[in-house]
């Protein structure tokens, strides 16, 4: 059998391709291994977003900003000693860049965060954000078919 499968697993919808079945049940995804899947697209479903919410983040220049920002950690001072080894940046540095108020930035933070663009990691006091690259794809991927579709 060819064609789209869909597969709900652990929160996530995968919509896959040319992958064999066989290697989707070794990875636990699926449970029939004589299909052959006929269309890529790694999409993840946001189960408490949609694609409105994630546009609403987006439309400010500097929460875009701030995505760009971090894609590279090079855009920020070196972390302090204590915290080399985390992953991410800490807001304070990124309210720093941005040159806004404390309140603003965890404002921004949050709806991006929402939006499933960064993941926050508390350590102590301090909260570093990074980019969640698969969903961001997920997001564009969502959008293209949004806008694509027939």
């Amino acid at each position: 059998m060819e064609g789209i499968v869909l597969i709900y697993a652990s929160g996530h919808l995968l919509i896959d391709s040319r992958v064999k079945a066989a290697e989707l049940t070794a990875r636990g995804l699926c449970r029939h291994s004589r299909t052959t899947i006929d269309k890529i697209i790694n999409i993840e479903i946001f189960r408490f977003m949609d694609i409105e919410q994630s546009i609403a983040a987006l439309n400010n220049p500097t929460r875009r900003k701030i995505l760009e920002w971090l894609k590279d950690r090079t855009n920020f001072p070196p972390a302090l000693p204590e915290h080399t080894g985390l992953d991410g940046v800490c807001v304070g540095y990124i309210q720093e860049k941005a040159g806004l108020s404390q309140s603003t930035i965890s404002n921004y933070m949050g709806l991006l965060k929402q939006a499933g663009f960064v993941v926050a990691e508390r350590h102590g006091q301090w909260t570093f954000y990074r980019r969640d690259e698969k969903k961001i794809q997920a997001f564009l991927q969502a959008v293209q078919n949004e806008l694509l579709k027939d």
